[in-house]
């Protein structure tokens, strides 16, 4: 497709307006793909600018849809944007945004849930995307969960539904912390950059939006994730009992309360990260 005139309500390129876009290519919202697409490019900017400088990096988007977070991306001055997208029906829509930035747009049509990112991406890498609903949550317990750390990506910067931004950013006394909110405080700085209403994707959806920015902490605590994830699969399972009750299924209780300075009385979300990142390095080095 040639180059049309700049689009003056956000110039931030010459391609056509995204609603042009998706009616062109029929790209009806899917429910069963999770997807609501993002409409608005200057929305689509404060994104970018979300993620920090982006000269000289590698960005990786997933779910890119009709392309706005990509083109937006691609202005702020990304070198390189890797698109992973699952539904085929956008391909020839990325695919136009590609061949207006030559060789900075790479496509990749698959499944983002079995992407190896270290291989497609090299050694460094930021991950930028308005995820889709249905696979958020496994996508960022995926690049959280991680064995080696630090991470090989330099920093998130995710679009959620506002309760589960709520749930990472949580810290102990929230009613909304939980096991999210452990491995996100153990691993990263996360904030909630802005929220998004309803109205600004296209179909609207029935919750608000909210979009997390997180960077990896170097100084994290080396504890497996597995062991950790046990001990707040436990504490948080049942999270209106007493911690004393609650971790029996994992040994030695009294162990694992003395080893994160606890008395037992306490609930999960009463807990620090710190309290369960102990537990879990007990749980780890002991039979319990």
């Amino acid at each position: 497709m040639s180059a049309g005139p700049r689009t003056p309500v956000t110039g931030i390129d010459d391609l056509p307006p995204l609603r042009e876009v998706i009616a062109a290519h029929g790209l009806r919202a899917r429910k069963a793909l999770g997807q609501n697409f993002l409409l608005d490019l200057n929305l689509c900017a404060r994104i970018a600018r979300t993620a920090g400088p982006l000269e000289d990096a590698t960005v990786i988007e997933v779910g890119p849809g009709p392309g706005g977070l990509t083109r937006a991306l691609l202005a702020a001055g990304a070198a390189k944007v890797i698109a992973i997208e699952r539904d085929a029906r956008a391909i020839p829509a990325l695919a136009e945004i590609a061949a207006h930035h030559a060789g900075r747009l790479e496509i990749v049509e698959g499944d983002a849930l079995e992407i190896d990112y270290a291989a497609l991406a090299g050694r460094r890498w930021k991950i930028v995307a308005n995820l889709p609903y249905n696979v958020a949550t496994p996508l960022l317990t995926g690049w959280l969960g991680a064995e080696a750390w630090p991470p090989l990506w330099d920093s998130l910067t995710l679009m959620f539904q506002r309760e589960v931004a709520e749930r990472i950013v949580a810290g102990p006394g929230s009613k909304v912390y939980g096991r999210l909110s452990v491995l996100a405080g153990w691993r990263t700085e996360a904030r909630i950059a802005f929220e998004v209403p309803p109205q600004a994707f296209t179909p609207p959806p029935k919750v608000h939006s909210a979009v997390v920015h997180m960077t990896p902490r170097k100084d994290a605590a080396q504890v497996p994730p597995a062991s950790l994830e046990a001990v707040t699969r436990a504490a948080f399972g049942q999270r209106r009992k007493m911690l004393r009750q609650s971790l029996r299924p994992l040994g030695n209780v009294p162990a694992l309360l003395e080893a994160a300075g606890l008395t037992g009385t306490e609930r999960a979300e009463d807990v620090t990260v710190e309290g369960f990142v102990a537990m879990a390095r007990l749980l780890d080095r002991v039979n319990l």
